[in-house]
């Protein structure tokens, strides 16, 4: 399916009240409140209990927006707290005896996970934030060394994560580079829109004698969620010169195939709290060529100069227990049958089958075609609900929150020229193994019901 229109006259079929007519891009938004029995989780279990595992969530609130902060296992946790014991009953035998031979354990684990070369390319810092800034330090000495020349180019996505692009323009703009940033269209409807810009970025990039020095690649955007097609955008770049090419993966690990070896990139980060049940928070940073990258933790330690990974290791007194239960975490997903890649074909179908559930209550759209999300998808709100700016979509999501008990993110969409009653909101749902599809009910009818009230963005609070 594309990200054409899913609208019609369509009437769940577990209605029983009035239907609300809306503007003509909403053609018809169903209040429900019959819902059909609750599908729990259809994954094959080895004696797991999901509703214990994660006993520690609010059961009052309809949690469907896993991709900000993960979720964390009930079993992860008590790993984690039995290393934080260990630290503080004896911190003297655990940092000479224990810390490092246990960081080495995950980052052996993220190697095979990831399908590495070899262990030294791993690095583990708190969060793909961190990932970026290392690599763009790195770029910002080459900068200063004249390695690069003032005026050459970063080339990134319009819609890289926000924390990012400030950490671009810290470290790069400052130094004297130019940034491009990718407009990339939306909804989005194909791999080849987005291929397209960003090959006219590079030319950009690549005019006046410039030469373009860093691509950053997000494999999963955050906001709005696209999955992108790095491989192929790697490739691209390597053909025009690209000298560092850096993937914004936070997303990535445990919501979809990571093979770093396939992708190619000089650098790849991504998050473990998000997406494979690691506790907040941990990311692994993922250098091809570690030995001649020259890189630095930002946070200068006695570990400096001994290379990335073990810099990483230690930058001061700090909990690094939820570093150290990646095994652990690995454990756990391997309870299921199939495995982490059992999960992600679950989290993707289900994720899938809500959000196609909720276009065709409200009549709206889908912003990305079925193949461009992972664990994550962007469902149109109805137009008739006034969000026209990014002020409009955060009061929406807290009146959703602090009158419905329903976590999701909103995301605002500035509308083209011409657009006749566009759909500038949408949702991003998430779908972990915790979800149940009555999340997503209660989504839905609480937007039917502001609908049929005729409130709109106007009348939430800030």
């Amino acid at each position: 399916m594309s990200s054409k229109d899913l609208s019609g006259n369509h009437h769940h079929h577990h209605s029983n009240d009035e239907n609300g007519t809306t503007t003509t891009t909403i053609t018809t938004v169903t209040q429900t409140n019959h819902n059909p029995p609750l599908h729990q989780n259809h994954l094959n279990l080895f004696n797991i209990n999901i509703r214990a595992e994660f006993a520690h969530h609010d059961p009052t609130i309809a949690r469907i927006n896993n991709g900000s902060f993960g979720s964390c296992p009930n079993s992860i946790i008590e790993a984690q707290q039995r290393y934080q014991l260990r630290f503080l009953e004896q911190p003297d035998d655990f940092y000479y005896n224990h810390l490092k031979p246990s960081i080495l354990r995950s980052r052996q684990a993220i190697k095979t996970l990831i399908n590495a070369n070899h262990v030294d390319e791993i690095s583990i810092v708190d969060n793909a934030t961190t990932g970026a800034a290392i690599v763009l330090q790195h770029v910002k000495w080459c900068f200063f060394e004249n390695k690069f020349n003032p005026g050459d180019t970063a080339v990134m996505l319009h819609y890289a994560y926000g924390a990012v692009k400030k950490s671009v323009e810290a470290y790069v703009t400052r130094s004297g580079g130019k940034v491009i940033e990718v407009k990339m269209p939306y909804p989005v409807s194909s791999n080849d829109e987005i291929f397209e810009a960003f090959k006219k970025a590079l030319e950009l990039g690549k005019s006046g004698n410039r030469k373009v020095r860093l691509a950053v690649i997000d494999h999963i955007t955050s906001m709005p969620s696209v999955v992108i097609p790095v491989k192929e955008l790697v490739k691209m770049c390597r053909l025009e010169g690209v000298d560092c090419i850096f993937v914004d993966a936070a997303h990535a690990i445990g919501s979809i195939e990571v093979d770093v070896q396939d992708i190619g990139a000089d650098f790849y980060t991504s998050n473990l709290h998000k997406w494979l049940f690691c506790p907040p928070s941990i990311a692994f940073l993922h250098c091809r060529n570690p030995e001649l990258s020259n890189l630095h933790h930002p946070v200068v330690s006695h570990e400096y100069g001994n290379g990335i990974a073990i810099e990483s290791s230690w930058i001061g007194t700090r909990d690094y227990s939820a570093q150290l239960v990646v095994p652990e975490a690995l454990e756990f997903v391997n309870r299921f049958e199939g495995g982490i890649d059992g999960i992600r074909k679950w989290n993707h179908e289900k994720v899938v089958e809500m959000a196609e559930m909720l276009v065709k209550a409200w009549g709206t759209n889908l912003g990305t075609p079925l193949d461009m999300c992972a664990s994550m998808a962007m469902v149109g709100l109805p137009a008739c609900l006034g969000i026209k700016s990014d002020s409009d979509a955060l009061k929406l999501r807290s009146h959703l929150r602090n009158c419905f008990k329903v976590e999701v993110p909103i995301y605002y969409r500035q509308p083209k020229d011409g657009e006749v009653d566009p759909v500038t909101g949408y949702a991003r749902i998430s779908h972990q193994i915790y979800n149940t599809d009555d999340d997503y009910y209660r989504l839905r009818d609480a937007i039917c019901n502001l609908v049929s009230s005729g409130l709109t963005c106007k009348g939430f609070q800030d």
